[in-house]
Parts: C-alpha cells; structure tokens; sequence
C-alpha cells in the first residue's frame, strides 16, 4: 500500500511538472521542425503516376528536400530511374527498390501504393514543390542557427571568424535554393534591345565606367556591369598606382562612386598617394610637412577636389570574402557605388567557408565568389593580383602571360577579363625591339578579353609621382585632361600600339621610402 502511495505521488509530481513546463514553454513543448509530409507523399505519387513530370518537379527538390528518410529513398531511386530514362511508374519504383535491398526500408509496396492514391493529378505537383522546397530551406536555416549559437558560446572561438562562418552558412543556403527562373529568348531580346536604346542615348560612345586612360578605354569601352577584371603584375610593376589613378580619374573626373578596399596600405597613406599626384609635391616634402608656402596653397587647392569625390576607402586586413560581400552590398545601397577596387585579392581570406582544403582551392572559392557578387550587384569588380615567378625563370623578353596567375588557374577562368601591367624601363631597358625608347612606357597589357579584343595599350608612368597618365600627354607633370577633351580625343578610331617589350620583376612602391637613386625606376615613395 505505501508503495503504491509513493507511485501515486510520483506520478502526481511528473503530472505538475509537465504541466508547469507546458505552460512556461508551450513553444517548445510540441515544436517539431518545418515540414510537409502530405506534400511529400503528393508529389512522390504523382511522379508514378505522370513519370514526365520529373523534370519540373528537378529544378526544385533534391534528395535532402524530403523530410522524411523513407521519402528521400524513394524520391532518390526516381532520380535514378529517369537519369537512365527509364519509366518511372509503381512496378518501376518497387523494382528497384527491391533490387537495391531498401523496399522494406520505404514500408514496403503497400506504402507505395498508398502513395499513388494519395493524389489524383500531378496538375499542381510544381506548386507543392515549392512548398517542400521552402520547408526544407526552413529547416537548414534553424540548422545553421543552431550551429551559430553554439559556437557563440565558445569563449575559445575569435569573433571575427564566428561572424565569418555565419555569413557563409547563410551563404551557401542563399546559393544553393536562390536560383533565377529559365528566360524565353524574347525575354531575353527585349532586355538586350532595351539596353542597346539606353546605350544610344548616352552621349558618351562608352557604355561602361571610364578609367581616364583613353587608349585603353577605346578597347573595353570601359569597365563594364557584372564584368570580373584582374589586373596582374609582379611586385614594383605599380599595381597600387595604377588603381589609385583610375579610381581617382572615376571618382573625380566621372563622379562615379568608385569603393576601393586596401588590405596591403592604410587608408591615409592612400591618400598620401593621391595627394602627392593631384599637388605634383614630392612624397618626400608631403610626409615631412614642410611646405613652403606656394606649396601649402597648393596642397589647399589642388585637394578640394578628392575631398568631394565619391570615393570609399576600407583598408580592413585580412578581409573575408564574405565581409566583403555585406560591405559591398551596403555601399551600393547606401552610395549607388559603380565599380570596386581590390588591393589584392591573395591577401583576402575566406573565412567561414569551411573545410577550405589548400590555399589554391580557397583562392578559386574566393574568385568565384567575386564574379557572383558582380553579377549579382551588376557592377564591375576590379581585382589586383601578385604574379608567381615564372617570368623571372623564362628569360627572354619575360613579358607575363596567363599562366603566370598566383595560386589558382581559376582566376583566369573566372575573370572577363585580365591585363598586366609591364614596366620595361625598370629593369634598365632603354630601348624596345624597335629601337623606340621605353622611358616612363609601361604597357597594360590585355591577355583576356571575354567581350571584346585583346590588345598592348601604351600608358605613362611618372615614377616621381607613382601615377599614370595617358601615353601621349608629354607634359607628365600637367593634370589628366579634362572631360571634353577626353571625349574629343576617344572619338578618334583606335589603333592598338602593338608593342612587345621586355620585363622582369622586383620589389613594391614602399610609401615609406624617403629616398630613390637617380638612376633608379621606381617610384620615389
């Protein structure tokens, strides 16, 4: 008697508990993940009883769609059977259920056959697609919270990484269920010819974001929406001038909203740099601060312009990809920016990413992401990228080539577009094949061109000032030419330069070096 007593008490006590728990939690108490198991057994019926419907219902799910693991088994052999292009009907599924040893696994024929009366028609089997489909992005997504929030727990795991891991968890959901539905071709056309009447419209004849470099913009028509353009060259070829040019031609000349992320210099000496090139002072003078009085008046005026261009500057070491790609996003929203810069893409990491395997596999992730967020934002991204030392060893003119790219072949193949820059007078070349002289010459030298030619396109450099200018402007120290003359100068047919010149490599512009030898090439900061 007391035993049962003690029972009934017991029993009573889990009765209140359970009780109390419900209605502290009644969220939790009953929650069970995103599902739609009657969905599931419509869709997988109607497939055996209209087979051709398989393919609508592919573009949606996948194996892991399913909630149910009888379901993924089944909806797996269908896959199977129409990869085969075999009929996909009752006595079909159970075959070969049967021949892979899983119909007792499914529940047997009896559970198929249940399946083919659940639904009468596969008319709406798109639709109920869509509904698994989104389930299952529901639960990959609690999935993914979940593995958040327990690694935010983790007081040994550097935040910066965690921030990482959770944008790219959330990115691989977004890749993975967020596709764009299949274009007709006069979709397609009608968007084409809507894009030819607005370039028609533009009084400029180029339809993309001008450098400022003429030459060079008569062949791409300047850098064009969605386009990936690496530009590469060994160290003190002057990658970070050159870029710093072009975003201050965009950014000044164009008020183009031009974001150039830095991982290698600070965002004040950047600055410095464009400076030193706007004033024509010497870096040397600039860094120690002592102006003399023309020059001060100088540096007043010749600066206001940069401080009322459209130009963002981040200088964030070691940048994710997928920071990178929230920032990115900000910054067209918030600013309407029309190009990127980056400076360089092997110092980005790509952090969350996973199991990332060697720094070839990360660097091919990495350029493969940057060609999607410029699809995705419709805007040109230029990369800058370090060269292995192959030109060194090959001898010869040592002019680079496409499979001089560091780390990754799938640069190359990701990129629309890629260039070089080549400095011959750096290495002591007076003269080219011809005789004509290399001074202040660097060639940009277009190897890739998706969407249009390649060609040796002749610029300017003023290593005093780490600057370039159009090959043709003869006063190096004169300012880049104004918009009306850069129009009346690119109306002129193009003439590709043709040149074929020698190069080697070096070390980098260091803007810290407070001296250069008269005899020497490089950029005296």
């Amino acid at each position: 008697m007391r035993l049962s007593d003690e029972n009934m008490a017991k029993d009573f006590k889990d009765r209140k508990n359970s009780a109390a728990l419900a209605e502290l939690a009644p969220e939790v108490v009953g929650t069970v993940p995103p599902q739609a198991i009657e969905l599931e057994e419509a869709v997988l019926g109607a497939l055996m009883l209209e087979s051709d419907k398989i393919t609508e219902v592919q573009e949606y799910l996948t194996e892991e769609s399913f909630y149910k693991e009888e379901h993924r088994l089944i909806y797996r052999v269908m896959n199977e059977l129409s990869m085969a292009q075999q009929p996909i009907d009752l006595f079909t599924v159970t075959n070969q259920l049967k021949s892979k040893r899983e119909l007792k696994k499914v529940g047997g024929a009896n559970y198929l056959a249940q399946l083919t009366q659940r639904v009468g028609t596969a008319a709406n089997i798109e639709f109920h697609s869509r509904i698994i489909t989104q389930k299952h992005i529901q639960r990959e997504l609690i999935r993914a919270s979940s593995e958040i929030q327990r690694q935010s727990y983790d007081s040994t795991i550097d935040v910066n990484d965690l921030i990482g891991f959770a944008e790219g968890e959330v990115l691989k959901i977004t890749e993975g269920y967020v596709k764009r539905s299949v274009q007709s071709a006069s979709d397609i056309l009608r968007a084409t010819i809507r894009q030819i009447e607005k370039a028609a419209e533009n009084d400029s004849r180029y339809s993309g974001v001008c450098t400022g470099f003429t030459e060079l913009d008569n062949v791409t028509l300047g850098w064009q929406p969605s386009d990936l353009i690496i530009i590469a060259a060994r160290p003190a070829m002057g990658k970070t001038a050159f870029t710093l040019t072009m975003a201050r031609n965009m950014a000044v000349d164009y008020d183009a909203g031009v974001a150039f992320f830095s991982l290698e210099m600070s965002s004040v000496q950047l600055m410095t740099r464009l400076v030193v090139a706007e004033t024509g002072i010497s870096g040397q003078t600039i860094r120690s601060g002592k102006l003399s009085p023309s020059e001060w008046k100088t540096l007043e005026t010749n600066t206001k312009v940069l401080g009322m261009a459209p130009l963002y500057i981040d200088d964030t070491p070691a940048l994710s990809i997928f920071e990178f790609r929230s920032k990115v996003r900000r910054l067209k929203a918030n600013n309407d920016i029309k190009i990127v810069v980056i400076d360089y893409l092997q110092l980005m990491t790509a952090s969350g990413q996973g199991d990332k395997g060697n720094r070839e596999q990360e660097v091919a992730f990495i350029s493969r992401t940057l060609k999607g967020i410029a699809k995705e934002l419709n805007i040109p991204i230029v990369a800058l990228s370090q060269l292995n030392r192959a030109t060194e060893s090959r001898g010869g003119s040592r002019r680079p080539q496409l499979s001089d790219l560091r780390e990754s072949g799938a640069i190359e193949q990701d990129a629309d577009l890629v260039a070089f820059i080549h400095r011959p007078e750096y290495y002591g070349f007076t003269a080219g094949p011809g005789e004509e002289p290399v001074e202040g010459l660097a060639e940009f030298i277009l190897a890739k061109h998706r969407n249009g030619s390649v060609a040796d396109v002749k610029l300017r450099f003023i290593k005093e000032q780490a600057k370039f200018t159009n090959w043709d402007q003869i006063n190096t120290g004169a300012p880049q030419p104004s918009m009306d003359q850069f129009e009346e100068v690119a109306s002129a047919p193009f003439e590709p330069s043709g040149s074929a010149l020698q190069s080697a490599t070096s070390n980098e512009f260091d803007i810290s070096r407070v001296s250069t030898p008269a005899n020497s090439n490089e950029a005296p900061f």
